[in-house]
């Protein structure tokens, strides 16, 4: 049967370059976002792989935006295709937050963005999952409570210490199908999130997400894991 490879948040920045590099490795990839009409470097990108991408509107946050995901899945890959790589990818970062002056509004879009979505999108989709797929949920060492020294970032790394457990939680849901899950640190990368000043550009930190992914073993699931595959502190 087909295998897919899902990404979301997949119009820009890591998304699109994890979109850019599946296709060019011969991959089938359905590639989601918020407004793919107007995500013109995807819509190239289909032209350039006819039959081998596929996009579909996706609001993370949104219920009614993932059943809306789930229902088109079919379409959009065929009854028999199946995703052997969902790529949870979207995600927000809201920057200037001033403890004193922290938000519900923020920390909640922060939680809903990068726990809540990608939670219950895998959710589901896992009847979709291939036995033995891979789910890398996209982290940060920010969301790392033993590596926090100073006040920073505050609801983006609730949010993604969040995630860590939303990994760990899943890998043990669906641990019996053989399908691993794994929370992965991307780097400090060149994008509208990281800014400029920024390590790595996006595809140099996509080929090393996608070599990992690869790699990847059922003794990996549950981790949370860097590039290089090194164990980070949770």
């Amino acid at each position: 049967m087909p295998q897919w490879t899902l990404v979301t948040g997949a119009n820009r920045g890591l998304g699109l370059e994890f979109v850019r590099q599946s296709l060019a490795s011969g991959a089938h990839v359905v590639a989601a976002c918020r407004q793919p009409g107007r995500a013109t470097a995807l819509n190239a990108l289909a032209g350039e792989y006819p039959g081998r991408l596929r996009l579909l509107p996706l609001d993370v946050t949104d219920a009614r935006s993932r059943d809306e995901l789930v229902r088109e899945l079919p379409l959009a890959v065929g009854d028999d295709g199946r995703i052997d790589r969902l790529i949870n990818n979207a995600g927000v970062l809201h920057s200037g937050e001033r403890f004193g002056h922290l938000a519900a509004a923020t920390l909640d879009d922060s939680l809903q963005t990068n726990v809540v979505g990608p939670l219950l999108l895998t959710q589901a989709l896992a009847p979709w999952l291939v036995d033995g797929a891979r789910v890398a949920n996209l982290s940060s060492t920010l969301g790392s409570i033993a590596s926090t020294v100073r006040f920073g970032t505050p609801s983006y790394a609730i949010s993604k210490a969040a995630l860590n457990m939303a990994t760990v939680q899943l890998a043990c849901a669906l641990a019996d199908r053989g399908i691993v899950v794994v929370a992965l640190h991307p780097g400090w990368v060149r994008t509208d999130m990281g800014g400029e000043q920024a390590d790595l550009d996006p595809a140099q930190a996509v080929a090393g997400l996608l070599a990992r992914i690869d790699a990847l073993g059922g003794g990996d699931s549950g981790r949370f894991l860097d590039a290089d595959g090194r164990v980070l502190p949770w």
